[in-house]
């Protein structure tokens, strides 16, 4: 079984004092709260069960926002990170929700979207053995992790934020694991940062010869919302596709409702709550008209 978390942590100080009284993953991309886009994303994947990982005194505003998930066909559970020490450390506090189980973890401050990109998605999610990272190219690779591929298109190695990249590749805020992954996180170090580091965590699959890299054509776009300015852009884009489109991006009811989790009654049920806004009429018409 594959279940998935959003890391959901952190204190947003690089978007204070906009993050000093709402978490950062609460915040809006143009008309729904960041936490829906990699939520969205784990559901494409065709997770169900998803823990939800927040500092203790920002959980209640998710658990209003999520609840249990019942009403979009999942499975959510909470779980609190006391300090922002490394994105390794969601293994540690997932460890009893993975259980034996295979987990994706998702950023909650990642936007994914792109032709195609459900094809990754499945493909990573049908891999039971090792890990699947992805790779989108940057401009600006010594701000991210990033991942050095040979010509066969194999990784060859890994490096955190380096003051010179040898690749353009950024490793993306979405990882898939197999089970080994809790023994290997339990088995970290803390970095210089004073982190557990996720890059420490692939650097061991990578030595198994156990990681996998997918790299992310043009036709998809990653946003990394961790600033002002991206922030203004994610919320943009978004705008843009969904007017230029007809169709909403991340719509959690709409996917649910797509992959047979939830029926049109459910739907519309969720639309006329929201009846006097965009959000609750286009669930209206997917429940008329699917």
């Amino acid at each position: 079984m594959l279940n998935g978390i959003i890391l959901a942590g952190g204190s947003g100080s690089r978007l204070h004092p906009l993050t000093r009284a709402v978490s950062k993953q609460l915040v809006p991309i143009y008309n729904k709260p960041m936490v829906y886009y990699p939520l969205s994303t784990l559901m494409l994947a065709g997770i169900r069960r998803i823990l939800v990982i927040t500092t203790p005194h920002e959980q209640e505003g998710f658990r209003r926002l999520l609840g249990d998930g019942s009403e979009i066909g999942l499975q959510i559970e909470y779980a609190a990170q006391p300090s922002p020490d490394g994105l390794a450390q969601a293994f540690l506090i997932g460890r009893d929700f993975i259980g034996a189980d295979r987990v994706a973890l998702a950023l909650g401050d990642n936007i994914f979207y792109g032709a195609h990109f459900s094809d990754y998605l499945r493909a990573a999610a049908a891999r039971e053995i090792g890990a699947t990272v992805f790779g989108y190219r940057v401009r600006d690779p010594e701000r991210y992790g990033v991942v050095e591929i040979d010509a066969a298109g194999r990784p060859i190695g890994l490096e955190e934020k380096p003051a010179k990249p040898r690749s353009s590749y950024a490793v993306t805020g979405l990882y898939f694991y197999d089970n080994d992954v809790v023994e290997i996180a339990a088995g970290l170090k803390p970095s210089a940062r004073g982190e557990l580091e996720i890059t420490d965590v692939n650097r061991t699959y990578l030595e198994r010869g156990r990681l996998r890299v997918e790299l992310l054509g043009r036709g998809v776009a990653w946003l990394d919302t961790g600033t002002f300015e991206a922030l203004l852009q994610a919320s943009t884009f978004v705008q843009s596709i969904e007017e230029r489109q007809g169709l909403m991006l991340a719509c959690l009811e709409e996917i649910a409702y797509r992959r047979g989790w939830i029926d049109a009654a459910m739907v519309e049920r969720q639309g006329k709550r929201m009846a006097g806004n965009q959000y609750g009429q286009y669930l209206l018409r997917l429940a008329s008209h699917g």
